[in-house]
């Protein structure tokens, strides 16, 4: 029995393939931005490579120059995303689409591969790369910077000042950005659950790179909830959990 192919998704085709994520909800407007924002990307060298039905993962990465995080990588080619999800785990799959990714990289004569992860939400796990040849460089919880190079040269550092941009001292703001299809639903429901409460509520986009980098509160730069000057998350809050935290600033208040 042969392996997992790999499809590769190129502005020729994209619009017949898709993406992965909300492949089932392809007239839900996250789905419309993220396609929107993808093939504003692919211009820059953004690619994506999924693995031919029935099995189910995909990887996206482009240039460093490009990265929607907020971390310094010139040179290097930067993973956005890996995921392998259902019966295609196991099967050596992440093995298959990293691999690909790094052969991308090495034939662009680029300085390495880089990525930025998390064990909790919304981020790809270490331990693919661990297994894998890369070695983490640089940590700030619950974020890590895992590289693998093929040269000498320095290595990636994140962008930093995180605290100075977490902007508005009230309320809540929002960062947002197309790069995730999930985004606009997370800020949909912040913005819902805020307005139930009457609380100060403001959206920041980020809408290109220099924006990332400028003004993400956090490393992950697609998304982040800031709370009265100070960081919430930077993944998918649910009106159940967001909901108590608000009341209980405005009780603060009054």
């Amino acid at each position: 029995m042969s392996g997992p192919e790999i499809v590769d998704v190129t502005l020729e085709n994209v619009d017949k393939t898709g993406f992965f994520c909300f492949m089932s909800k392809k007239k839900a407007p996250g789905y419309a931005k993220k396609m929107r924002w993808l093939k504003d990307r692919m211009t820059e060298g953004l690619r994506i490579k999924m693995l031919k039905l029935p099995d189910r993962g995909f990887i996206e990465y482009i240039p460093g120059e490009y990265a929607f995080r907020a971390v310094n990588a010139d040179g290097f080619m930067f993973i956005h995303c890996l995921w392998v999800v259902g019966k295609s785990k196991g099967k050596g799959s992440g093995k298959l689409l990293l691999d690909a990714c790094i052969e991308d990289a090495r034939n662009a004569g680029m300085k390495g591969v880089v990525t930025l992860s998390s064990e909790g939400n919304w981020l790809h796990g270490s331990s693919i790369f661990k297994k894998n040849g890369f070695e983490c460089v640089s940590e700030e919880f619950p974020f890590s910077l895992w590289v693998i190079k093929f040269k000498p040269c320095e290595n990636p550092v994140f962008c930093g000042e995180w605290k100075k941009k977490t902007g508005y001292p009230e309320g809540l703001t929002i960062y947002t950005s197309d790069q995730c299809p999930y985004v606009h639903d997370a800020e949909l429901i912040a913005t819902q659950t805020a307005e139930k409460v009457g609380f100060p509520v403001r959206t920041v986009k980020l809408e290109t790179r220099e924006d990332i980098v400028n003004l993400s509160p956090t490393p992950y730069g697609s998304f982040a909830l800031v709370l009265n000057g100070k960081l919430l998350g930077y993944h998918y809050l649910l009106e159940k959990d967001l909901l108590p935290v608000l009341k209980e600033q405005l009780v603060r208040v009054l």
